[in-house]
């Protein structure tokens, strides 16, 4: 539910200009003036660092639609992180260097996200947390063979980018060993536990034949726009690729983890257990939630946030004639088979039949929708078993590529009916694909507020839509009421166990029992999501403390604004300016209460 395949995060449209009974939000961008010195140095620092970015992740442009680089591969050694540090901190001086009181207040939107931004990139190479470079179900062995699913495949030259590409693998991979290697040799190492199921992963993509690839996809179904002269030459290089650096690269990476890694992996969990490890889940903490918060205050706000949500289960239970406790209930709910799909075809169909129901009633929360549209696909077969229940995948930032919500087929049983609402409204709409592709669309915003943003933001939105389903007739069933309240308890679960395993000892049997007690997610669900935290430090925090400072935020606004309150402007004000800090939201609805009081 957390992966966003385009820069730190993604993506807004040019807002519509609409008459409401309060004032309209100012527009995203603009500046409250003429062009000073500050804001052509602002300009110009901010074009420099995007471009930078570019050309060192030449995946990133790939999908943000610059194809300048669709050729290359990133360059992820040890000398290229240390460049790559540098310059952050030459843009960051830059950046301090531009007097902030000189800019229009949508230029200093952009400098305190462009600072925050910095500050973390520079935090995170100083910790060199690439020695690190994959978790349980992440990492360049897991992305790669996504490829063609990113890359643009209509042309000659998108064909030969593309082999290029896959005649890199080898070198790419070798270069992620060398850091891994570097993390074995000064205990920065993965814990053993969420390395289960690594090399059943690896050994699907070590193939006999280049046509059992999921990377020989691209070959076996060339677009009419390819001359077919070219075809068989393009084919034969493509299988020279697989069988020369793709099969070698997996076949490499997986003797590496079985000989050298596995037996280094950290028979702990805790991210305070690596070598200044409490300082850097510290940092993590506040980079993720961008609050100055300590571990024990995030801990008490989720034990908080449990109790409230027990409290609104139990008078779901009462309504359907339960008398026992939460755990029991939700027990029998995980083994009821009425809830089961029957087959990957049904829960797919409920899933388009709840995002085609929202559809029509987002006009009444939202004044501005993307252009964009999005679809659902199922979870690849390869990566199903190991990853959580869903996902969305950005659409391509040239417009290309819809956005996708792909669903986990793996394990029916484990996949409840009474979850798909709540499930589909977060990673969908009104969730990820409508603040996402919206993001994407703004194009009055620099570009890196296009396609960089914060977890706490994209999550904490997310999570806060589902919740918008009860205000346009949706958990009407008791049980998918249960539902949503049992993801909302997921979310408030992670506040408890995140901070647990990573700073006040909790172990991970304590992780999985406290998230069986509280929430109706299934055995397989909870055992992924808790391994998901012990390889993430930190990430799980974002989706709870975001909702609850969105939902503070239009409570206040309710408040002040009384009658004049317009729930489709405060929906554009929250999101106008894309994935920002929550501290510069805040200064955002702010702005826009005392406007239009």
């Amino acid at each position: 539910m957390e992966r966003f395949r385009l820069g730190v995060l993604l993506p807004i449209s040019t807002f519509l200009c609409f008459c409401v009974s309060c004032a309209a939000p100012p527009a995203a961008s603009g500046g409250d003036g003429g062009a000073t010195p500050a804001s052509s140095a602002l300009e110009r620092l901010l074009e420099d660092a995007w471009q930078f970015r570019l050309r060192e992740d030449p995946l990133l442009a790939t999908r943000a639609g610059d194809h300048r680089y669709d050729h290359l591969l990133p360059a992820v050694s040890e000398p290229d992180q240390q460049r790559r540090l540098q310059a952050e901190r030459d843009y960051l001086e830059r950046l301090l260097r531009i007097p902030k009181a000189d800019l229009s207040h949508d230029e200093q939107v952009s400098y305190d996200v462009f600072r925050r931004l910095a500050e973390d990139r520079i935090r995170e190479a100083e910790f060199r947390t690439y020695r690190i470079p994959i978790t349980n179900r992440e990492g360049f062995h897991v992305s790669f063979p996504q490829l063609p699913d990113e890359t643009p495949l209509a042309t000659v030259a998108d064909y030969e980018h593309y082999i290029a590409r896959l005649e890199g693998f080898l070198a790419y991979e070798r270069q992620h060993v060398a850091l891994m290697r570097e993390g074995i040799a000064t205990g920065w190492v993965l814990p053993r536990v969420v390395l289960e199921g690594i090399e059943g992963a690896l050994q699907a993509h070590i193939v006999e034949q280049p046509q059992q690839s999921l990377l020989y996809r691209p070959f076996q179904d060339f677009p009419d726009s390819l001359p077919a002269e070219q075809r068989g030459r393009l084919e034969d290089a493509g299988r020279r690729a697989i069988q020369q650096s793709v099969v070698p690269g997996y076949r490499e990476f997986l003797q590496f983890m079985r000989d050298e890694y596995l037996p280094a992996a950290r028979p702990g969990i805790a991210a305070s257990d690596l070598p200044g490890g409490r300082e850097y889940y510290a940092f993590k903490l506040r980079s993720y939630t961008t609050l100055d918060l300590t571990p024990e205050q995030v801990h008490a706000t989720g034990q908080s946030e449990v109790a409230r949500i027990q409290g609104e289960m139990q008078g779901v239970m009462a309504r359907v004639g339960f008398s026992g406790s939460i755990a029991a209930f939700a027990d029998a709910l995980r083994n009821d088979p009425r809830f089961h799909p029957r087959t990957p075809e049904e829960l797919m169909q409920r899933t388009a039949y709840v995002l085609k129901k929202m559809d029509g009633e987002l006009p009444k929360l939202f004044a501005t929708l993307p252009r964009m549209p999005y679809g659902i696909k199922p979870i690849p077969d390869f990566i199903a078993p190991k990853t959580t229940t869903a996902y969305y995948d950005a659409p391509a930032g040239d417009g290309t590529r819809a956005g996708f919500y792909a669903v986990n087929l793996y394990d029916l049983p484990s996949r409840p009916l009474y979850e798909v609402e709540a499930l589909s409204l977060h990673e969908a709409v009104p969730g990820h694909h409508l603040q996402i592709a919206l993001q994407q669309e703004l194009e009055d915003l620099p570009a890196f507020r296009r396609f960089d943003g914060f977890t706490v933001f994209v999550e904490g939105w997310a999570l806060y839509a589902e919740r918008l389903g009860l205000e346009v007739g949706f958990y009407q069933d008791p049980y998918s009421d249960f539902g949503r309240l049992t993801y909302e308890m997921w979310r408030a679960c992670r506040l408890v166990v995140d901070t647990g395993m990573h700073a006040l000892g909790w172990s991970r049997q304590q992780a999985i029992d406290f998230m069986l007690a509280n929430t109706a997610l299934s055995r397989r669900n909870i055992e992924a999501e808790v391994d998901r935290y012990i390889s993430w430090p930190g990430q799980a925090l974002a989706y709870k403390t975001g909702e609850l400072r969105i939902r503070e935020l239009r409570a206040r606004a309710e408040r002040e604004l009384g009658p004049r309150f317009d729930l489709r402007v405060f929906h554009d004000v929250v999101l106008r300016s894309g994935s920002v800090p929550l501290d510069v939201l805040e200064q955002n609805v702010t702005r826009w209460i005392e406007e239009s009081r």
